[in-house]
């Protein structure tokens, strides 16, 4: 998911038809330029080199969002039946992040097997946390001003604890709870579902936790 503000203007994107390194391509009715969806970035016409702002959003089923945030509208195609993704998130799927010039794919196996994981994309101390069965996933920068954080999950599965301060946060949206940084936030990072394949045909530097 991305910003479509560019220099203050909305865009308005529709799907250009196209494939480029076997990924879907984007157009935007403003210029006509030419987008790919994984950089976010014009890659012809005259907007080429320009980036949207990827935002933090998540892919998870229709159960597990609308348990999470009970007031949500959802658009529909109006044909009955729908859209659904069951099927478990398994195989060779990742959660990629970049970071500036880092960028670090991490194996949704690993994540579920670990329940979360601290580590680091470059310089940056990262979190990312996955549910085997609700298929959500998490990613926090785990730093409060210049102090890094050791995160892990409590028992009730909806609670971070930092192993610094004892501070508690709520893993839905990083707010501190209680303990000495309840006042604090972490830092949501967005990342990108995709194939570990798919990931590293454009971030092909990129590491894969696995």
């Amino acid at each position: 998911m991305h910003d479509r503000t560019i220099d203050g203007e909305i865009f308005v994107f529709g799907n250009q038809g196209g494939l480029f390194m076997n990924a879907m391509t984007w157009f935007d009715h403003q210029t006509g330029s030419v987008w790919s969806q994984v950089w976010g970035q014009a890659i012809a016409g005259p907007l080429k080199g320009t980036t949207l702002d990827l935002i933090a959003a998540a892919i998870v089923p229709w159960d597990t969002w609308k348990s999470q945030h009970p007031e949500t509208l959802a658009m529909t195609t109006g044909k009955s039946g729908g859209f659904s993704r069951t099927e478990p998130l398994s195989g060779n799927w990742v959660a990629g992040i970049v970071l500036g010039e880092h960028s670090k794919a991490f194996d949704f196996r690993a994540l579920v097997r670990q329940g979360i994981v601290n580590d680091f994309v470059g310089p940056f101390p990262v979190a990312v946390i996955a549910d085997r069965d609700t298929r959500d996933i998490r990613a926090y920068l785990r730093q409060v001003d210049e102090k890094v954080l050791t995160l892990s999950l409590t028992d009730d599965g909806e609670t971070l604890v930092d192993g610094e301060t004892g501070s508690q946060w709520r893993l839905l949206n990083g707010l501190g709870l209680q303990g000495e940084l309840q006042e604090e936030a972490l830092l949501p990072i967005p990342y990108i579902s995709s194939f570990d394949w798919a990931w590293l045909d454009f971030h092909p530097d990129s590491e894969i936790y696995r």
